[in-house]
């Protein structure tokens, strides 16, 4: 099990992502823009810094959704390793099952 805090941090990085999504991206497009001026690139750079860094996709890590694990994380599941393989060995992910040889 996570530690509520860190859970709780990983929940305000996801809320401050979806307040400052679209300013982001306005930002990051007006700096990669061609038709702007050097200064106007600048300015937008200087206020995409000004921005939380917690407010960034990457700063995201993904969670276990029922433990919160973020170590051994499958995409596919959104399960930890973890609870993955007492998922698969109860039958509960269809297509998957226990390799043996």
């Amino acid at each position: 099990m996570a530690k509520v805090s860190m859970v709780e941090r990983e929940k305000k990085r996801v809320q401050l992502n979806d307040k400052f999504r679209e300013k982001r991206a306005k930002l990051k497009e007006a700096i990669l823009s061609v038709h702007l001026s050097d200064e106007e690139k600048w300015e937008a750079t200087q206020q995409l810094q000004s921005l939380p860094r917690d407010s960034s996709v990457t700063r995201q890590r993904s969670r276990c959704r029922m433990c919160g694990r973020s170590r051994g994380f499958n995409r596919l599941t959104g399960l930890c390793r973890i609870h993955m393989r007492s998922a698969v060995m109860n039958g509960l992910v269809p297509g998957m099952h226990k390799a043996s040889w």
